[in-house]
């Protein structure tokens, strides 16, 4: 039975995804339509679609794609940005703007590593151009930040980037969350799967994650890369300063979080793998108990949290962080309740680098109060709802579309 159990544990762990379901779990995105030209390049490769009745590339829009293990799934990403709620792709090439979406070989590398990629592909765009239009520049999610740091150290390199706009889609710029009960729920996984751990743990998640836990029995706090990370942002000079600077927040702005109750049970397990394991919702304790993990991997194991505020009910860009773990654990017929699939991933306040996310009264600020002066950015939309994360709206769609670069 125990051997059985264990198989079990190691089914559910292999298919757990941070972003999206992962192997036999995943589904498969409707085939996007021929690109007009494919560029290889270092790192990643891209898909150029030209603007509606034009051939080449003209005026054009680059966009970078963001965090998840493995190489840019082009089907999945063009469908997001068409198939939604608003046709996003349709509408820029009736403008006469040629798309470039840039994936990556590897989407959990470093940041740093990946901006070699956008950089390239920021080059390969200006060498292929025609006319002299200003592009536009940027990315969803991580993508968002790769290009911003791209940016800003071609400018730091004296380099032309020709870059009218950047905008960033529900970026983390002042970090991202996943719960702590879930991080260490990776590290308890890994004797039998490192998967769910292989995403938590990669460089990319390290860097914009607000906090990590490096292990069952860790102590949150900023991961070494996310220093690192941090500091060569800093010496590219933090943003580029040549484009007007773009942010969209998939949260809204009033302060009003998502209906998630601190310390109230999100995922709870009674077994038979998993037997007394429960998540959670965070809360301001000090401690505060987060998840305790219990099963035929040992334990029990509670994990706690220091003077967090309210992260998982924040307003922001939601993700299925709960919803993507009970669902694999419902896969191997593991008995759960789950009270609540979404929680915030990247607050509004860090889309529209506008605060930080230590204090409470930052996180859950009215933005619509603020001067906006007061964010890094130049101009900024939040959603209307805190939706999921990066979803592209008519409200989101239409305020893009109505500043790209003349």
């Amino acid at each position: 039975m125990a051997d059985s159990k264990t198989d079990k544990a190691r089914k559910a762990a292999a298919s757990i995804g941070l972003v999206t379901p992962i192997g036999k779990a995943a589904v498969a995105a409707p085939q996007a339509p021929p690109a007009d030209e494919e560029w290889q390049l270092p790192g990643g490769s891209a898909r150029v679609y030209y603007g509606q009745g034009q051939q080449g590339v003209i005026r054009p829009v680059i966009l970078a794609d963001g965090f998840n293990l493995g190489p840019t799934d082009f089907d999945w990403l063009y469908d997001e940005l068409e198939n939604g709620r608003f046709p996003f792709i349709s509408r820029l090439r009736a403008r006469g703007r040629t798309l470039i979406l840039v994936g990556f070989d590897e989407r959990s590398e470093s940041i740093l590593r990946n901006a070699e990629t956008a950089t390239a592909a920021i080059m390969r765009t200006l060498a292929e151009q025609l006319g002299d239009a200003r592009l536009l520049v940027g990315g969803f999610s991580m993508g968002g930040i790769v290009m911003r740091y791209a940016l800003a150290k071609l400018e730091m390199q004296r380099m032309d980037h020709r870059t009218g706009v950047y905008v960033s889609f529900d970026s983390p710029h002042r970090g991202a969350w996943v719960p702590i009960g879930l991080q260490a729920f990776a590290h308890y996984l890994a004797p039998v799967s490192d998967m769910y751990l292989r995403q938590i743990g990669s460089p990319a998640a390290q860097q914009m994650l607000w906090r990590y836990v490096d292990g069952v029995s860790g102590t949150p706090k900023q991961s070494p890369l996310r220093t690192e990370f941090l500091e060569q942002l800093q010496r590219v000079g933090g943003w580029p300063r040549i484009p007007r600077l773009l942010g969209v927040s998939s949260g809204r702005g009033d302060g009003v979080g998502n209906r998630v109750r601190p310390g109230e049970k999100t995922l709870s397990c009674a077994g038979p793998t998993f037997d007394g394991t429960y998540f959670l919702a965070q809360s301001q304790g000090d401690p505060a108990e987060v998840a305790v993990l219990n099963g035929v991997l040992g334990g029990p194991h509670s994990i706690t949290t220091r003077g967090f505020p309210e992260l998982d009910g924040a307003p922001g860009g939601t993700l299925e962080s709960f919803g993507l773990v009970g669902d694999a654990l419902s896969s191997i017929n593991e008995a759960i309740d789950l009270a609540h699939r979404s929680v915030c991933f990247v607050p509004s306040v860090s889309a529209v680098a506008i605060r930080d996310l230590d204090r409470q009264d930052d996180l859950y600020v009215h933005i619509d109060d603020l001067p906006p002066e007061e964010s890094d950015l130049d101009d900024f939309i939040l959603s209307e709802d805190n939706d999921r994360h990066a979803l592209m709206t008519p409200e989101i769609g239409e305020w893009v579309l109505d500043r790209l670069p003349d």
